[in-house]
């Protein structure tokens, strides 16, 4: 789920006539966590790309089936969830510890309507762990240094960037920042990424893009695969790939279909 505050640098101020990326996302979800302002420029996109609620549930769902791919395949225990949106079904605890109830999970988010639900109602498993940080994506030190209160930075960790880089534009170098954090977690870990498209319904997603940005505070930017793929420098992609959030090992019933959306996990040899 996407992380940025109220304002530019994620204040966490809540401002319930602007509307927020997290609530826009939650509207999109079925979710009731959201105001009018946010309904309605969620309405908007939705009329300039009529895929963006598939693809934002399918999103949701690659989510799912990455975080049961890492324990039950990988091996992986604990995960840094970061930019964990309003919490719904399915949220990473609840799927790794299905599997093993021991997983640890740190969730990071600085929207304060996130925060107060992820403390609320993301409960842990009594053999496992959660905690919650109030940070912004590029302040990597601290989110890393609140993260090591819960998480073995010499145990490998799966860092969860799901729908968020999009909140971070060029010019704050959103490639530095998933450097920072892979460089900061063992060989053995993995990042786990989903990222808007720019290249997928362009025209559709450029016209979004553009209303969501003259809408809000602060600024979306939806990117190529290339520029996706960037993020990937140095690991190792898991099979298929970098694909569509659909194509990611899609269950029964899932069509093919590209939906605007990049996603791909890779570990660090």
């Amino acid at each position: 789920m996407p992380l940025s505050g109220e304002g530019p640098l994620g204040a966490g101020v809540l401002n319930t006539s602007v509307p927020h990326i997290a609530r826009v996302y939650d509207y999109w979800l079925g979710g009731k966590d959201n105001f009018a302002a946010d309904r309605d420029l969620a309405e908007k996109f939705m009329r300039a790309d009529p895929l963006v609620t598939a693809g934002v549930r399918s999103n949701r769902a690659f989510l799912g089936r990455a975080v049961h791919y890492l324990v039950a395949d990988a091996g992986i225990r604990q995960f840094l969830d970061i930019g964990t949106g309003i919490p719904t079904a399915n949220n990473t605890h609840e799927v790794a510890q299905r599997a093993a109830p021991s997983a640890r999970v740190v969730y990071v988010d600085n929207d304060p309507i996130v925060l107060t639900h992820a403390r609320a109602l993301l409960a842990s498993d009594p053999a496992g762990a959660t905690d919650y940080v109030d940070a912004d994506l590029r302040d990597t030190g601290a989110i890393l240094a609140a993260a090591a209160r819960t998480l073995d930075f010499t145990q490998p960790i799966a860092v969860m960037l799901i729908g968020v880089l999009h909140c971070i534009p060029d010019e704050d170098h959103p490639g530095q920042v998933v450097a920072t954090l892979m460089g900061a977690v063992p060989p053995g870990s993995y990042l786990a990424l989903s990222h808007p498209a720019a290249d997928i319904h362009a025209e559709e997603m450029a016209a979004g893009a553009a209303m969501m940005n003259q809408a809000m505070a602060g600024t979306i930017t939806f990117r190529t695969r290339p520029q996706v793929a960037a993020f990937f420098d140095r690991l190792e992609l898991v099979e298929p790939g970098l694909v569509s959030t659909t194509q990611w090992r899609p269950g029964p019933g899932v069509s093919p279909k590209p939906l605007p959306g990049w996603v791909g996990l890779a570990r660090k040899a």
